[in-house]
């Protein structure tokens, strides 16, 4: 063996190491702000392997202008990987940040089948 793993037994050992998904309809919505439930929604709607950004977010609650406060949101994420935050990114596609680190997010992007570009 040449010493590479395949991308899909790197995705399976990542997919191992993680907790088992929560889902969606037992998060607690009543814990979160209206504000916050309005961003959680809006990221549940992003497709596996699929990324957007923080502005799309604020344009979908049609708040254009709240990238900041989404991010905020996001940082704020009881519920991930439950509620994707991971799918957001900066809107020049660069991964941003995340609470559970960087190297986290890209992580579990991969293993939803993420092509980094």
């Amino acid at each position: 063996m040449n010493g590479f793993l395949t991308r899909d037994t790197r995705r399976r050992r990542i997919m191992r190491q993680l907790p088992p998904p929560r889902t969606v309809s037992r998060v607690a919505w009543g814990s979160l702000t209206p504000f916050q439930q309005q961003v959680y929604r809006a990221i549940c709607r992003i497709p596996k392997g699929e990324t957007r950004s923080y502005q799309w977010v604020a344009r979908q609650i049609g708040r254009p202008r709240a990238m900041r406060a989404v991010g905020n949101a996001l940082n704020q994420n009881p519920f991930a990987p439950c509620i994707p935050c991971h799918r957001v990114v900066r809107s020049d596609g660069t991964l941003g940040g995340y609470a559970r680190g960087l190297a986290r997010k890209r992580a579990l992007l991969y293993a939803e089948g993420w092509k980094e570009h």
